[in-house]
């Protein structure tokens, strides 16, 4: 993701440095006309904007602190904060930020192909000001849904990724259960086809059909973004569930895979 966010803003015109900790993953963009720096800090140093995509609250705190870390930059960029690491991570981030530095909170819903297309949804949370500098940059790669202060588009993709995680559950147990109860897997996705998980039945059934799930969200990352929502609220039953179907699946093997590989889980399970 943080790749081809890099591309699409050379795409657009701007100068961009980039930093990876393998620094091969970097060259296609040096090839394009990034510059390679040796650290996150270097990589923010006399930016205007420094833009952090990660894996996870721990690969966050990696990236932004320490003496190589993009807080320790030494300049007054806007810290664009994109990544899915849950409201606790960003106020922590949002507390440790040096004098001059100003940090926006824009998770993003959508995979490579719509970050590719410059499709993505960003919710951003930040003050009005801070939110209008930079919505230009923000919109060549999706949509801009600017949802309150900072803090509040972390709570904004714990929401939207709930349906996600929620959703794919709910869909396995409805295959499982036609299945245990004697009917068809194509007449169980007809009957599916009339309900409220149609669209996801109609995008989910070439892979059940043919049992291969190329990866464009992980399954460790979905298991990764069901414990953030649990660590938000801990009362969530079916969210429970569902984290508890992902974490199965990963323990089996199945963690690179896309997330969906978990409804194959499910129905073995059956």
């Amino acid at each position: 993701m943080g790749s081809r966010m890099a591309t699409r803003l050379l795409e657009e015109g701007h100068d961009v440095a980039v930093w990876n900790r393998d620094r091969a993953k970097a060259k296609p963009l040096v090839d394009l006309g990034a510059q390679l720096a040796d650290s996150p800090a270097e990589a923010a140093a006399g930016a205007d904007a420094a833009i952090t995509m990660v894996s996870d609250p721990d690969a966050l705190s990696a990236v932004a602190e320490g003496p190589e870390g993009v807080l320790a930059s030494g300049g007054d960029a806007t810290l664009i904060q994109m990544s899915t690491v849950g409201v606790g991570a960003t106020s922590r981030l949002a507390d440790a930020l040096p004098a001059g530095m100003t940090l926006l909170d824009a998770p993003v819903l959508g995979s490579r192909s719509e970050v590719e297309s410059g499709t993505l949804t960003i919710y951003v949370g930040g003050p009005d000001d801070l939110v209008a500098r930079w919505r230009s940059v923000l919109l060549g790669l999706g949509t801009v849904l600017h949802v309150g202060p900072v803090g509040a588009g972390s709570a904004a993709k714990l929401v939207a990724n709930a349906t996600l995680v929620g959703a794919i559950a709910v869909l396995g147990e409805s295959l499982a259960l036609g299945a245990r109860l004697g009917l068809p897997e194509d007449v169980v996705f007809d009957v599916l086809g009339t309900t409220a998980l149609r669209d996801q039945a109609e995008r989910r059934r070439p892979a059940v059909e043919s049992g291969e799930y190329p990866a464009r969200f992980t399954l460790s990352l979905a298991r990764k973004d069901a414990e953030l929502i649990l660590e938000a609220d801990d009362r969530l039953r079916a969210m429970a569930a569902a984290r508890a179907w992902l974490a199965e699946a990963e323990e089996a093997g199945d963690g690179a895979k896309d997330y969906s590989a978990v409804l194959d889980h499910i129905l073995e399970r059956a």
